[in-house]
């Protein structure tokens, strides 16, 4: 592999950095576009005397909610999780450090993300309407 060398730091040369670059613009516009429905959504149309155990069960019979709160949620976690990945890229300096908190960032992410799947996923309704 070999390496160029940028304001003085050694890069590699594959284009991991370029992918995170592109992935962060990318990600941080639908963020925002599904961040602004979800606050429509739950926040202007939806007075929060409604929001209730009910109103979320109702909203997930729909396959269609329940992939926009899993983009939600999956985008979220991994475009934090990429920009946490730079901060320690920035700010840990010796190797086995850097190893050692993206290897806990990045179990953390996948955990969190397995989490959040399983409830959205496996979520069935009980006692509705009562």
């Amino acid at each position: 592999m070999t390496e160029r060398v940028y304001a003085g730091r050694p890069r590699p040369g594959n284009n991991f950095e370029l992918y995170s670059w592109f992935f962060m613009r990318i990600s941080g516009l639908l963020l925002i576009l599904l961040v602004i429905g979800h606050m429509v959504i739950m926040h202007i149309i939806n007075n929060v005397d409604v929001i209730d155990y009910d109103f979320v069960a109702a909203r997930w019979a729909s396959i269609g909610w329940r992939a926009y709160d899993w983009l939600l949620l999956f985008l979220a976690l991994l475009h934090g999780a990429n920009g946490v990945r730079v901060v320690i890229d920035d700010y840990v300096r010796r190797k086995g450090w850097k190893v050692f908190t993206v290897a806990v960032l990045y179990t953390f992410t996948f955990i969190l993300l397995i989490l959040g799947s399983l409830v959205i996923i496996t979520f069935e309704p009980i006692g509705m309407g009562s």
